[in-house]
Parts: C-alpha cells; sequence; structure tokens
C-alpha cells in the first residue's frame, strides 16, 4: 500500500478510505483487467463460432500484455467485468447448436484452453529469454538420455526437430496454434452434442390412407 501510494503522489492512509485491504486491491485490479478481455460494445459478431473465437482472442491477449496475471489474479472475486465478460460469452453461444448445459461445458473449455495456452506462450518466453548456460545444461542432459536408447521416440522427434527445415516450420506452427487448436475445441462440441433421437415410422398397415 505505501508503494501504491508513493506512485499515486498521495498518503498511504488516504488509500484505505477506498481500499480497506490488500484483497479489495486485487478484486479491483481483475475486475479492470476483465475489462480488457471484454469485446467492445457492438464488435461482437453474430455467427457463434467467431463470436467466441472474438472473446478468446481477447482475453489471450489480455493474458500476454499482464502474464503476472496468470496466478497473481486467481482467487479474486468477480466483479462487474468478470459479470460482463460472462454475460458476453453467454450471448456470443445463443445461435450456437445446444443446449445451455453443453453452452457453459463449452465456455469452460474454452477458459481452459485460453489459459493453458497462455501459460504455456509465458514459459515458452521465459524459457528463450533464460539463461543460454541452462539451455545448453538441459539439452546435454537430453543428450546423455536418448543416448541410453530408454527414449528412442523422443529422440527421434528432437532429432527431426532440430533441423532447419523442421525449425522453420516449428516458428509456423507456433504462431498459427491458437487459431488452429481454437478451432478444434469447437469442432469437438459441435460434433459431440447429442443428437435428436430418430422418429420411427408406424407400420404400412397402421399408416392412416390420404
Amino acid at each position: 500500500m505505501r508503494r501504491i501510494a508513493a506512485r499515486l503522489g498521495a498518503a498511504p492512509m488516504s488509500l484505505y478510505y477506498y481500499v480497506h485491504t490488500k484483497a479489495d486491491l486485487v478484486a479491483l485490479m481483475d475486475d479492470a483487467l476483465m475489462g480488457e478481455a471484454l469485446v467492445p460494445q457492438g464488435e461482437l459478431p453474430r455467427e457463434w463460432r467467431e463470436a467466441i473465437s472474438a472473446i478468446a482472442r481477447r482475453t489471450r491477449d489480455m493474458f500476454a500484455r499482464h502474464p503476472w496475471a496468470l496466478l497473481a489474479m486467481q482467487g479474486a472475486p468477480p466483479g462487474p467485468n468478470a459479470m460482463r465478460h460472462f454475460e458476453q460469452s453467454l450471448k456470443a453461444l445463443e445461435r450456437a447448436p445446444m443446449g445451455l448445459e453443453d453452452q457453459l461445458a463449452l465456455l469452460q473449455l474454452v477458459d481452459d484452453f485460453v489459459f493453458g495456452h497462455s501459460l504455456r506462450s509465458v514459459e515458452a518466453k521465459l524459457w528463450s529469454r533464460g539463461d543460454s548456460s541452462l539451455v545448453r545444461s538441459a539439452e546435454a542432459l537430453a543428450q546423455q538420455l536418448f543416448e541410453t536408447g530408454a527414449f528412442p521416440r523422443t529422440a527421434a522427434l528432437f532429432s527431426r526437430e532440430n533441423s532447419r527445415d523442421a525449425a522453420q516450420h516449428r516458428q509456423w506452427l507456433m504462431q498459427d496454434r491458437f487459431e488452429r487448436s481454437l478451432a478444434a475445441v469447437l469442432d469437438g462440441a459441435v460434433q459431440r452434442r447429442p443428437r435428436a433421437p430418430r422418429r420411427e415410422r408406424p407400420p404400412r398397415s397402421q399408416t392412416p390412407t390420404p
């Protein structure tokens, strides 16, 4: 609170008039972030796949700008913007060919996917910016393990992935991974939705004559 007061040029005790506890402050921070995840008014696509994809991209971009929020904001109580985010997500799926229960399951699945993708992206950036000696040590250890012959499939994969052509292809895959994976999630949601039972035709003897 003292550091925040210093940044604002205010007395620490004056902040407590507006924010009573650290939990209140975290809740306000979380609500501000959720505001960034909202698709602007009037810009939500009508088609349900495009709409939920737009929300997923906004959420991903928010985490990319504030990677610390992936862990620091966990457990914060929902605020007005979190409620707007949920309401907007329900609106996005209004035209989806599934019932409410399946819509809620899909929203949870998309949230899990976006969170996991964002976490992996942050880990990849931290690893690429890490100590080069640590990277070399990890590569040397992996090579020693490969030479034992206990990991033939992994060794073959890494050998192929370290080629020049594979490195260029891998860079393209990383850039396109979010869109391909999100499309797979939505495709799977449609394919797994329960189908309406087929109506059996009555026996021919019971079919009324016109």
